[in-house]
């Protein structure tokens, strides 16, 4: 979670394609640049340990656009394949 925060600050779309599940990977992705995104707050983390083949993490994420303040929340899910993390998709 924290690397495609991280993909994201640093608008590595093909990173954040590359660790996306293929089976809910977009054909194509674009980020927005005029925003910046500032922190990440880890809320809550079920499973994703060593032995396990899926995960969820809850999260706020805080940005700026044009002077203004906002934040997105999401509870994303992961899952495993072959000793690698995919981003799946958002709960809800």
């Amino acid at each position: 979670m924290r690397s495609r925060y991280s993909a994201f600050v640093l608008g590595d779309v093909d990173y954040l394609l590359h660790t996306w599940h293929p089976s809910t990977r977009p054909g194509q992705f674009e980020l927005d640049d005029t925003l910046r995104w500032t922190r990440l707050d880890i809320e809550r983390v079920e499973s994703g340990g060593p032995f396990d083949s899926a995960g969820l993490v809850e999260f706020t994420a805080y940005c700026r656009q044009g002077g203004m303040r906002s934040a997105q929340h999401e509870v994303s899910r992961f899952t495993r394949v072959a000793r690698q993390w995919y981003y799946l998709d958002a709960e809800g």
